[in-house]
């Protein structure tokens, strides 16, 4: 026969307070905009956010919350935007087919 070395007590526990969990990480929500700048006229801005202001439009692909400010929504119709990485830099690029024009360093366009 064995021993049992522990013992146990076993209680009833009457209006037990469960604690909300928390993530392990908190993410923010990325503002795409379009500013009056540069040489050619328009550049993008990349803003970080927690919520959607009254007038964004909110595009949510793949689990990824964007939000694009109402100036910009015209301008970016059709984009596609993408992250790139070299060896020299990482950057998001925006593949716009309503683009007329561009500076010589890509930083600003025109529509």
């Amino acid at each position: 026969m064995s021993a049992s070395i522990a013992r146990a007590t076993v209680r009833a526990v009457s209006k037990r307070t469960i604690l909300p969990t928390r993530a392990a990480l908190t993410l923010m929500g990325l503002k795409v905009g379009v500013r009056t700048r540069g040489c050619n006229g328009l550049t993008y801005t990349l803003d970080y956010t927690k919520e959607k202001d009254k007038s964004d439009e909110e595009v949510l692909q793949d689990g990824v919350r964007v939000f694009i400010e109402k100036k910009a929504q015209l301008t970016l119709l059709g984009t596609e935007m993408d992250f790139v990485e070299t060896k020299l830099s990482s950057e998001f690029v925006f593949n716009n087919p309503n683009i007329k024009g561009t500076c010589g360093c890509g930083e600003s366009f025109n529509i």
